[in-house]
């Protein structure tokens, strides 16, 4: 059997992956609070746990491995959201996961075994409050439930920090009725026009690192192997997660095995609002970014590193997949290109070294074996965009289309297929307002850069003819 090994945050060194039961692999995985799309650092984790759900289903069998990734339907964000909406909150929610299954699966990942959502296990959340209250592990005051941190011996040891560290970490809330400044809340009062349940304490919501102790519990017992999520997840979530589970559950250890992927930049600086450089999944998707294309460009650095997301490593991704998936288009698999990459990823997910194996398996023309193992790793592709001389994207059931003749630049295409999706949200919008002005200005754009449009119940298309002129792109969306 392939040996795996992994870096253990908890005792920061890489291990060699004992699981509890080989015949019962269980992973826990924080997922999103599902209150907006999936922003691009959302979706790193969701790659790189992946990539791990299908190296533990190759080396131990399908049948064999439980991935389980919740969602926070509970918050105060999305209580914001649905009050500024109007909206139910069920609605929003809802409509969230929607789009959540849509991106990610974009990204070539596989669904997880279980999805539970934060509140489908209120009862459980009670119920282990209750038992934290009665060993004297937590207790109630004002309405709220607090975990009393001295009760716990080993708190902070996941993360490795000092006291002082932790109280600036945390962003610790004073409030009068806790008995230490660490202490957070694992029940809080909900007033009348928020979510709330009854409980022995009144109505109100659960606090947020309650719920992934709860559903790990109730989904893979109070002991299991692989816990994992972003580093900005260690403090003080993923803390407090050990703390309140095994205090509850002391015949348990909760997670063996703590992994964390690290944090995501754009063009070398921190992606914010603020700066300009923060955009969702699905913005890529409609500008025309293939999700195996950002897929790649994950893979691309190692979990443990910075990775920094950059249009240059995108265009780089999309003219390699390019040359792949044409040499494997119409080759049989052959399984034996896995023997290859099996041994990067049982090293503690060695995805760059993965690519690497890829890039000289294409060099040596194993088409056979390197799609396979591209399979493997979760590179297939979508739609047409890779063959000569087309690309299509789907948008809210229409169709984006750019077809050509002859040699494009890749940037050149790269912007085509921008235009495409932008020109078609605008004619999706007019359909709506019945006006055409943007539409009508976008495509006389076009029309003089020479680009012939068609619009049709399917969609748009654009073909540059033989006098197309980039340059006069300029300025369009």
């Amino acid at each position: 059997m392939v040996e795996i090994r992994l870096t253990n945050s908890k005792t920061r060194r890489k291990e060699v992956f004992a699981p509890i039961d080989p015949e019962n692999v269980r992973m826990y995985v924080c997922g999103p609070t599902v209150y907006d799309r999936a922003h691009l650092g959302n979706a790193r984790p969701v790659v790189v746990f992946d990539v791990l759900y299908r190296l533990l289903r190759h080396v131990y069998g399908a049948e064999a491995v439980t991935y389980v990734r919740n969602f926070t339907d509970v918050d105060d964000k999305i209580n914001a959201r649905a009050e500024r909406d109007g909206r139910a909150i069920r609605e929003i929610t809802d409509e969230t996961i929607g789009w959540y299954h849509q991106d990610m699966e974009a990204l070539g990942t596989l669904r997880p075994t279980h999805e539970p959502r934060a509140t489908d296990h209120i009862p459980q959340m009670v119920a282990m409050i209750e038992g934290l209250i009665a060993s004297g592990h937590a207790y109630a005051a004002e309405g709220h439930v607090l975990f009393s941190v001295d009760s716990y011996a080993d708190y902070g040891a996941l993360s490795g920090r000092s006291v002082e560290d932790m109280i600036a970490g945390a962003r610790v809330e004073v409030a009068p009725y806790k008995r230490n400044p660490m202490d957070f809340v694992l029940w809080k009062p909900s007033p009348g026009d928020l979510p709330g349940w009854d409980s022995p304490w009144g109505r109100g919501r659960p606090g947020w690192h309650i719920e992934c102790s709860a559903m790990a519990d109730e989904l893979l017992g109070p002991s299991f192997d692989i816990h994992g999520g972003g580093i900005d997840l260690q403090f003080p979530h993923h803390e407090n997660e050990i703390a309140q589970s095994c205090c509850a559950r002391p015949e348990g250890g909760f997670a063996n095995v703590w992994l964390h992927n690290e944090m995501l930049q754009v063009e070398g600086k921190k992606m914010s609002k603020s700066l300009g450089n923060f955009f969702t999944v699905r913005d890529l998707l409609d500008q025309g970014v293939p999700g195996e294309v950002i897929r790649f460009v994950f893979l691309g650095t190692h979990y443990r590193n910075n990775m920094d997301w950059t249009e240059e490593k995108s265009q780089q991704a999309k003219e390699t997949l390019k040359a792949w998936f044409r040499l494997t288009s119409g080759v049989e698999s052959d399984p034996y290109g896995l023997t290859s990459v099996v041994p990067y990823l049982a090293n503690d997910l060695n995805t760059p070294g993965v690519l690497h194996e890829l890039r000289n398996l294409a060099q040596h023309d194993a088409a056979g074996q390197l799609k396979a193992a591209m399979e493997f790793i979760g590179l297939e592709a979508s739609g047409d965009w890779w063959v000569p001389g087309s690309v299509s994207k789907e948008i809210d059931g229409f169709v984006s289309h750019v077809s050509w003749s002859g040699d494009l630049d890749p940037n050149v295409e790269s912007r085509l297929s921008e235009i495409s999706a932008a020109l078609l949200r605008a004619r999706i919008q007019a359909m709506k307002t019945k006006d055409f002005s943007s539409v009508d200005e976008m495509k006389a754009y076009l029309v003089a850069a020479g680009v012939e449009v068609r619009m049709s119940k399917e969609g748009v298309e654009l073909t540059p003819s033989p006098n197309f002129d980039p340059t006069k792109l300029e300025g369009l969306v």
